[in-house]
């Protein structure tokens, strides 16, 4: 009998050898897919229990996996953003401060390494579908210079779904929208949402699975699209006749937007499913920020009945929609209510996908992949939620307390109701009304099913929206028994706030990046640049 490859050299051997280990490594990783809503409310998913949109796929997930019911992230998108690539704080980046606008010629620092980055080091292909907001004043500071191998989408932080037009203001306006390095205009006139889908399930289809993937998928949805000017909400007609229930037109649109995301999250499902990646995938789908509810920047999402809106330090501006869902878990199915932040995906993924997190350096984010798992003992205690030394506002949560202080009340402050929250429509109902049309399984609609989480405020005080007047005293709420802020303890629990004032003392001692926030340049107007919003300092 001949044995194969006796006679190979012992060299070649070798190399086979490594090889084969290379690949068995290789799909033993689980494929990554990152999946982030821009703008979603707390209230706009019917797992939380939303009375009005139906989320299904997304449901589904969540249900199945592990429902993150003390999750946070930053109030606004490029702070967040930043701080789930680096799993590092934005007061540690200089993304604390406001958003990347228009041709503002900063971004995210050029010596942080970033998520891509990391798992390029274990072997992943790595592609982003959707939107960047982390810079892209020089191509250096674009996606395909941070690790990725693949960009599909667009660089700013809102833009029309239709004709990807951005606009900062009226006189910076133009086109945003690139396959990689390179402006693309094949996707007008057609819904950036559906273009996103389509896109990942074109790499999820064309992916070889001998080598584990890591997808980073942040849509535009829901996030408002251009304004003035623009048309700040918009959805394919199709969707819009889901919710005849819904008589306001900004609400009704919005709910089909985000109708439009939970069939993009089923279809990408249901293409890992097909392709034999699903059983072997760990799906995480969060927020950016809380929802700009009551009109809030042109939106109409709710984060009700928590407190406030996107870009404040009130529980709707940064407590997050979040869950894990994957069939690798080894406990699942249930709502944790350890404390997690969005910088700890960084560390928790790298563990997941077989990488030592301790690797990791100079992280604000905490491994949470052994908590998940078992639904352990909870490793983090606190979370900074902001020091904005330009605004003059800070939020810091320790156990059970949180702080806020500085220009916070009288902006957005208040509780917003979705609208046509009278109507008091039942899931059962909704569902039946939006999906009755609907061929279910070719949207990949998932069998999972549960009991929403919701949240329970107690009785509201008159004085609820006067007795925190926190520009002049620190403010302080016991969040587990009072999740919707009405009652601010300070006067009766002055150890704590002055704890916690040190607290925030400390952190400031360890802020030695400062806002990173420039002017805005003239030279980056599309109108000086062809109408094409690109690098503009190259």
């Amino acid at each position: 009998m001949v044995v194969k490859n006796m006679h190979r050299p012992f060299a070649l051997l070798l190399l086979d050898v490594a090889i084969l280990c290379r690949v068995a490594v290789a799909t033993i990783r689980p494929n990554i897919i990152l999946i982030v809503a821009d703008d979603l409310g707390y209230n706009d998913v019917s797992f939380h229990g939303s009375a009005q949109i139906p989320t299904p796929n997304i449901d589904s997930l969540a249900y199945g996996g592990i429902i993150l019911n003390n999750y946070y992230v930053s109030p606004l998108c490029t702070p967040t953003r930043g701080a789930l690539m680096t799993g590092r704080h934005p007061i540690q980046t200089g993304l604390q401060s406001g958003v990347i606008a228009g041709s503002q010629p900063y971004g995210l620092p050029l010596n942080e390494t970033i998520m891509p980055q990391f798992f390029q080091k274990l072997g992943y292909r790595r592609h982003m579908v959707g939107k960047w907001h982390l810079g892209f004043h020089k191509k250096e500071f674009t996606p395909m210079y941070r690790g990725f191998e693949t960009h599909y989408g667009y660089y700013l932080g809102c833009g029309d779904y239709y004709d990807h037009t951005s606009e900062a203001n009226e006189e910076y306006f133009g086109f945003d929208f690139v396959r990689n390095t390179t402006v693309d205009f094949t996707g007008i006139g057609q819904y950036s949402t559906e273009l996103f889908r389509q896109e990942a399930n074109t790499i999820i289809q064309k992916h070889n699975t001998s080598e584990p993937l890591f997808l980073y998928l942040p849509f535009q949805a829901v996030h408002s699209g251009n304004l003035p000017s623009g048309k700040s909400l918009q959805a394919p007609t199709k969707y819009i006749k889901r919710f005849p229930h819904i008589k306001n037109t900004e609400r009704k649109t919005y709910a089909a937007m985000v109708s439009a995301l939970d069939d993009a999250v089923g279809s990408i499902v249901q293409t890992l499913k097909d392709k034999n990646m699903y059983s072997n995938s760990i799906i995480v789908f969060t927020t950016d920020n809380g929802g700009p509810a009551n009109g809030f920047g042109g939106n109409a999402a709710s984060n009700f009945p928590l407190r406030g809106v996107k870009d404040t330090l009130w529980e709707g501006g940064v407590r997050g929609v979040g869950f894990i869902s994957s069939p690798l878990l080894q406990t699942k199915g249930y709502v944790s209510n350890q404390m997690i932040h969005v910088t700890d995906w960084l560390p928790t993924l790298y563990t997941a996908a077989g990488g030592k997190a301790s690797d990791l350096n100079n992280l604000y984010g905490i491994d949470q992949w052994g908590v998940l798992q078992t639904n352990g003992k909870p490793v983090r205690t606190e979370i900074l939620h902001n020091i904005d030394p330009m605004d003059k506002t800070e939020a810091i949560r320790v156990g059970d307390y949180k702080l806020l202080h500085g220009l916070i009340t009288g902006y957005w402050d208040g509780w917003y109701p979705p609208y046509q929250l009278s109507e008091k429509l039942s899931y059962d109902k909704m569902q039946m009304s939006a999906y009755k049309h609907t061929n279910r399984s070719e949207l990949g609609i998932l069998q999972e099913t549960g009991k929403p989480v919701t949240i329970q405020c107690g009785p509201k005080p008159a004085n609820a929206s006067t007795n925190c007047q926190a520009n002049t005293v620190p403010c302080l709420y016991h969040i587990p028994s009072d999740p919707c802020e009405y009652n601010n303890i300070a006067s009766s629990h002055m150890d704590i706030v002055t704890k916690l004032l040190a607290k925030i003392v400390e952190y400031k001692s360890t802020m030695m990046v400062p806002p990173g926030n420039k002017p805005i340049d003239p030279a980056g107007n599309p109108r000086v640049n062809g109408g094409i919003w690109r690098p503009w300092l190259d």
